[in-house]
Formats: C-alpha cells, structure tokens, sequence
C-alpha cells in the first residue's frame, strides 16, 4: 500500500477546498507544507516577514472569496502571524494561518521554539486546533475553511506538529471531504424587508452607507440597482468604496460630515457602526437617528445604536429582496428636496476649502497638490492600495474607486504596515490589473523589505510614497542628537526609491511637484515593480477638521 506524508495530505485537502495562494515563510518544520503545496498547484510566495505574509492571505480571502494561507515556523513564527490573523478577524476576511510546532513527542520538554500556540491565536479567529493525526488532516481543513467563509467571514488556525507533517497514513485510510460550497445566500422574512422600505420611505433626510459587506458578498449589481431605484443619497465606508461608482451623482463622499450628522434614517447597508463610523452617536450623529441595519451576524445588530429594523443575512440575497419589493411601489426619494441641495452646498465648500493646495506649487509638495497628479495617472481598473495615516485618509478622498473590491487599506483594525502584503494579494490574485499603492513613509517601513518579494515574483506594482518624514509628520532638519528628536521623527528625504531599485525595480525621487508628472508616467511605463518616493512638506497634513477623528 502506498503511504502519504502528513504535508501531502495537508497540501492536496486545501487544494480540494478551493485554497489556491499560500504565502509565508518556509524552516523548520513547514518547508514540506510549503513544497507540497507548490506540486498540489497552489501559488506559494515566498515572504521576507510573517505579517506581511500574513496580511496578504487575509487580503486574498476578501479578493477571492475563499481563505488564502500563510504557512510559518513554530514559536515566535506563530507569534508573527497573528498580526494577519488580527487583521482578518477584525475586517471579517477569510484565512488560514498554518502554524508549524515541535513534535508532539517533545511537549513539555522544552522543544525548540515550544509555545501553546493554539491558546494565543484562539482570541484572534472563529477556529483555532491542533491536528493530532495526518489522516486527519482533511477534516479540520474543510472544518477551517467552512469557518472562515460561513456565516461572518474571519480567520481560522491550524497547529502543525512536526511529526505530523512528516508522519505517514496509508493513502487507502485517508479520506477527503468533498468542497465546502460556498456559503448559503440567506434572505430575510419578508415583513422586515417591508418594513424597511416603508422606514426610508418615512425619512427626510436618508442615507444609505455601503459597507464592504456588500463588496464581500457581490452585491455590487443589486446595490446599483437599489439606489438608482430609490435616489437615496449614499456613503461608502473605506473598502466599500467601488460597490457604488464614487463618482455616482448621489454619493455624499465629498460632504461626509454634514451627511452622517443630519441624516434622519440611516440604512446600514453591510457596514457596521465601529470607531470608522463614530459609533453611530452624537456629535457625529443625530442623536434621534433611526437605524435600518442589514448584516450576516445576528449579533452585529443594534451594536451602539438600536436598529429599528434588522434584516439578517446575505447582502446580495435581502438587496436583491428589496428590489424585488420596490418593482410594485410608485415610490423615489425626489431629486429637489433641501437635503439634496444641502449636501450639494457642502461638497462644494469642501472642494473649495481644498482648492489652495491642490494649486499650491510650493517645493516641497503637500498631499492635495501631488494628488492632483495622482488620480489622473490612476488606471480605471486599478487595484488601489492605501497606507499611512494622512496619506490613507486623504487618499481615500481624492483617488476614486469605480469597482467593488478594487481599494484594500488598514481597514477595521487601523492596521499599519499591511500596505506591501495587500500589494501582493492583488498582484497574486489579479496579475493582469494594475496595482497601485501609495503609502506614507512610515507605513512603508513596516513592511520595506517585501519590496524584494514583489521584485523576485516579477510583480508590476507601482508604488508612491508621500514621504514627510515622520510619524504624523516630521522635522525640517533633525537635531544632530538623534535622542533630541521627537517620537514620530524619520529621516529627512529618506531614499525608499533605492531601496526598490536595490531589488531590481525601479526608483524615482521627486522633491519638486512640477516634476511628479514626469515620474509617475515613467513608472507606469516600466515593466516591473516601481517606487515614486515624494518627499513632502515635512508639516503638511489634512484640510481643517470639525471634529477630531476619534469623536
């Protein structure tokens, strides 16, 4: 009887189950996984750093719509990897991190790189175990993969002794699970579904916020189809930018603020009332705002605020409802009302408050003005990538996103460092799109090193740094103490543009904007992975706040 090794097994259960990029980095005892999975046909890349590699599978669970893997060494490897398994949970994106460990033999005896890693990544996933045989391998692959993609989408954890990657079954014994079909496209009862219209209905001052549930779900047609239908005014939250083509007429992006204040009904479209949303609550909010919510998780309802309606279940399934329950009602928000011009008067103060340094052309730059060359030079079917605390912010604001799941960025957990691992999802993923990436300084250090990995994968990414030289923003000139700096203090005109030709890829460093034109053409013209590193006013920042960003 022929024997199969405990990696063999592992490698073809997740090819079974729909796992086709896996991301890590190989030693003891994970190299076979890793080999294996290559000869299975599963796409391994090879990482500089577990949490890059880590927030990568994350990423390309929520691209693809199955779990991505991320396969690393036991102990302080396991450690690292639960920053993507963090991330995941926390955006409600499918993964499986494959956590090498000592042999099960050695427990207890203080085995090389030993830890209870099933005990520290079980806070950060909905499914977290051991595997105890080879033979049983498949079951609790098709056990993770049914977690992370059924009910709210999230990480999973499997626990990989050594001798159980190398350990032997009779290939007979072994038995596969068929595929884990995708998950049910649950639809709500229908008196809710008509209770919500006639709740919108009831509304002065609507608006629906599109959340990247519905990008996770491909609602994308029936959302269009609802809200041009309806002529509600809406707002996308960060990664449910695209759901709704931003420059849709009815998008309220560029009035946000007023929007979220004074709606009366707010339709909670797959998009939850966290920190990114101010919790739903005054000042940011109408204190007496009614909230129709629509969500996978029963528990997600009425989170900060009560929910005047609850529609539980698939996005796509309940807007898809709604739909069909509009064909029969003569109803649409009008297009004249006080509202409509009121957000229309405040988009437009907006841009006008903006508009000076979007012409400034001060050498150093500002972010608005070298935006103003950004978003033309951006291709209509970009993946778009957005890192740094300023630079994702205004960057959100400034670069549209067309297509649902076309903007990936620090997302629910306000994550930095994940910009590089995001790149490489979407270049894995959609190797014949555009990726374009623009991160600040300080994001990019994270992760600087998985500019070798995109070089050695051959992946055309183009990158743009908005380099200021800090954390938040930097210093003219640093003190020639290094120890008299403050915290968030870089250095000045640091080169991120050879670090990238250092690789092989290609570096361009702007210091005046009359010439970031020019650069980023030239990036965009060359064949492989490009760096465009800006450097900007060491105190540029953001247009004037009302509000600070955590009220």
């Amino acid at each position: 009887m022929a024997k199969v090794t405990g990696a063999q097994i592992m490698a073809r259960a997740l090819k079974d189950q729909g796992v086709e990029y896996m991301f890590g980095i190989v030693g003891f005892p994970v190299q076979p996984i890793a080999r294996e999975a290559q000869k299975a046909g599963i796409k391994y890349y090879g990482c500089r750093n577990e949490q890059a590699a880590s927030y990568a599978a994350g990423a390309v669970g929520y691209l693809t719509g199955r779990p991505g893997a991320c396969v690393v060494v036991s102990g302080p490897g396991v450690v690292h990897g639960l920053a993507g398994l963090a991330n995941a949970k926390e955006n409600c994106w499918p993964m499986i991190l494959i956590g090498g460990a000592s042999p099960v033999r050695q427990n207890g005896l203080g085995a090389f790189q030993e830890e209870r890693q099933v005990l520290i990544a079980t806070p950060f996933c909905k499914f977290a175990h051991a595997v105890e045989t080879p033979s049983r391998i498949p079951f609790y692959v098709e056990m993770a993969v049914r977690n992370s993609i059924y009910g709210r989408p999230g990480a999973v954890y499997l626990d990989m002794p050594d001798d159980i990657i190398l350990g032997e079954a009779e290939e007979s014994e072994v038995s596969y699970p068929k595929r884990c079909a995708d998950p049910p496209r649950i639809a709500a009862p229908q008196e809710y579904v008509d209770q919500a219209i006639n709740v919108l209905r009831s509304a002065k001052r609507p608006l629906v916020i599109v959340g990247k549930g519905m990008a996770w779900s491909g609602a994308e047609g029936e959302v269009r189809k609802f809200i041009d239908r309806t002529g509600l005014p809406f707002l996308a939250s960060p990664m449910g930018k695209g759901v709704m083509d931003d420059s849709h007429p009815l998008s309220v992006g560029a009035a946000r603020s007023h929007a979220l204040q004074q709606a009366d009904v707010i339709f909670l479209m797959g998009a939850r009332l966290n920190w990114i949303m101010h919790f739903g609550l005054p000042p940011r909010f109408n204190k007496d705002v009614r909230i129709v919510q629509l969500d996978i998780s029963p528990e997600a309802i009425s989170q900060n605020v009560p929910a005047e309606v609850a529609l539980v279940g698939d996005g796509k399934a309940i807007v898809g409802q709604l739909n069909k329950s509009l064909e029969s009602i003569e109803w649409m928000y009008p297009k004249d009302t006080d509202w409509h011009k009121a957000i229309a008067q405040k988009s437009a103060a907006n841009a006008k408050q903006i508009q000076p340094m979007i012409d400034d052309e001060s050498a150093p730059t500002n972010y608005y003005r070298a935006f103003r060359d950004i978003t033309p030079w951006l291709p209509k079917d970009a993946i778009i990538v957005g890192e740094g605390a300023n630079t994702m912010d205004i960057g959100r604001t400034q670069m549209p996103n067309n297509a649902p799941r076309t903007r990936l960025d620090a997302g629910s957990y306000g994550t930095m460092g994940v910009g590089m691992g995001l790149v490489m999802a979407a270049c894995a993923v959609h190797p014949d799109r555009p990726v374009i990436s623009v991160s600040g300084d300080s994001a990019i250090g994270f992760s600087g090193m998985e500019m070798e990995t995109v070089c050695r994968h051959k992946m055309p990414v183009k990158i743009v740094v908005l380099n200021n030289g800090g954390i938040g923003g930097g210093a003219a000139k640093l003190p020639d103490n290094p120890l008299e700096a403050l915290p968030g203090h870089l250095t000045v005109g640091a080169r991120y543009d050879k670090m990238m030709e250092a690789f092989g890829g290609k570096g361009y460093f702007v210091t005046d904007p009359k010439d970031l034109k020019a650069a980023l053409e030239g990036a965009m013209a060359f064949k492989g992975p490009a760096l465009v590193n800006v450097q900007l006013q060491h105190d540029a920042g953001r247009k004037p706040q009302e509000f600070k960003w955590h009220t």
